[in-house]
């Protein structure tokens, strides 16, 4: 069978399917028994109900099951189903994954979701050749970061992917000595009595060089160290990493008493308290228009007093050029109170209390905008929660 893009395409043999079998089973801790099915659409819709058993164990309340599962589970169902539509259906995955660092989670490792698609995009995906996998890199670089991390054993065969060489820099103090190849010849007979031989005045030579060259590494050992060390204390400062960035619910606001241009809220963060937070919204919005509404907060700012009331926290916002509109950033409808915002690519710890001294918010802040598209980015890098980026009505602004 052949794809209208001249592909070719096969159906799930019984070795491919054996295989894919065998992974979701290990992967999902589930029964053998329980995936066989007679073709691909059950055996996907019978992983989409066990993974429904598996989010709700009988004798458990049900709990509300993610929409973005199914429609990722039938989305790899129709791949392996619908062979004539797979190229169309690889680039409007390509498209979406270009704001995705993973489909599900926060990307520290893959999701059962991801492991699912993963498998079922293999077996096409292998058999491309690199010019047609450049067609589709977003695809490229997940299927590559889920081989890397996943483990299949000899399940699947890795995807072997093109990478740029690295070709080592010699600094000059590595740089070979040459010998002038044009100085005349001497014969040993004819050399002056007390002169050394021309192998000797080239062991002086090298010696020499070697001395220069020993005498002159620790400077520069030193001068780099010092470079690297500041270059690292540099990124620190800037590194998005250090703010706790969380999802909140405000459940209360109101005028602050002594200021027209603040207002007070108390936002739930899911850990059983309440925040309390002032903003500079009142400007933009009335306390009734906040009620309710889902936002990004920093918790991890040192608590101070504003105008007299006592501040733990700051909303992150989206403003346009004139700072004339300003909007709290938008959250995915499926985003959970206390979700931590992720950045791909990212990684460290967050500080317990960032330091005013060090200015890290302010060194920061410079790097927060929205894209073209809205999508809230760290440097480009979006604003991931569990359930998806981050975004805002205004394209092209500064957050802070």
């Amino acid at each position: 069978m052949v794809e209208a893009n001249g592909g070719a395409v096969e159906a799930l043999s019984p070795t491919k399917r054996r295989a894919l079998v065998s992974v979701l089973c290990n992967r999902l801790s589930l029964d053998q028994l329980e995936l066989d099915g007679n073709d691909v659409k059950t055996l996907f819709s019978n992983i989409l109900e066990l993974l429904k058993k598996k989010a709700s164990p009988e004798g458990t309340e049900e709990v509300a099951f993610p929409v973005s599962v199914k429609k990722w589970i039938e989305f790899g169902c129709r791949f392996l189903d619908e062979t004539q539509s797979r190229h169309k259906m690889l680039k409007d995955y390509n498209e979406e994954m270009a704001q995705r660092s993973v489909i599900l989670g926060d990307g520290l490792k893959p999701s059962d979701v991801d492991v699912v698609v993963f498998c079922a995009l293999h077996s096409y995906m292998i058999g491309l050749s690199s010019s047609e996998m450049m067609k589709f890199p977003n695809v490229v670089r997940w299927m590559d970061y889920i081989q890397c991390k996943e483990d299949f054993g000899e399940a699947f065969e890795k995807i072997k992917l093109a990478r740029t060489g690295f070709q080592p820099h010699y600094s000059r103090g590595g740089d070979r000595l040459e010998v002038d190849r044009s100085a005349k010849k001497c014969d040993p007979e004819e050399k002056e009595p007390g002169r050394k031989t021309d192998a000797e005045d080239k062991k002086k030579t090298l010696s020499e060089g070697k001395k220069k060259s020993q005498e002159k590494e620790p400077v520069e050992k030193e001068k780099k160290k010092t470079q690297e060390r500041e270059q690292v204390e540099k990124d620190l400062d800037v590194n998005i990493t250090a703010l706790n960035i969380q999802v909140g619910l405000i459940r209360k606001a109101w005028r602050h008493p002594g200021a027209d241009s603040l207002l007070v809220e108390e936002i739930d963060m899911g850990d059983g308290s309440l925040r309390q937070v002032v903003s500079g919204l009142a400007k933009y919005y009335s306390p009734e228009d906040l009620l309710n509404r889902y936002v990004l907060v920093v918790t991890n700012v040192k608590p101070g007093k504003l105008r007299d009331v006592m501040s733990s926290g700051l909303v992150l916002c989206a403003s346009n050029e004139d700072h004339n509109i300003v909007e709290p950033l938008l959250l995915p409808k499926e985003a959970k109170i206390g979700d931590r915002v992720s950045f791909a690519g990212y990684e460290g710890k967050p500080e317990d209390v960032l330091n005013p001294k060090k200015k890290q918010l302010e060194k920061i802040t410079p790097h927060l905008y929205t894209d073209g598209k809205g999508i809230a980015t760290f440097k480009g890098v979006p604003f991931m929660t569990s359930a998806g980026p981050c975004t805002s009505s205004l394209v092209n602004a500064t957050i802070k």
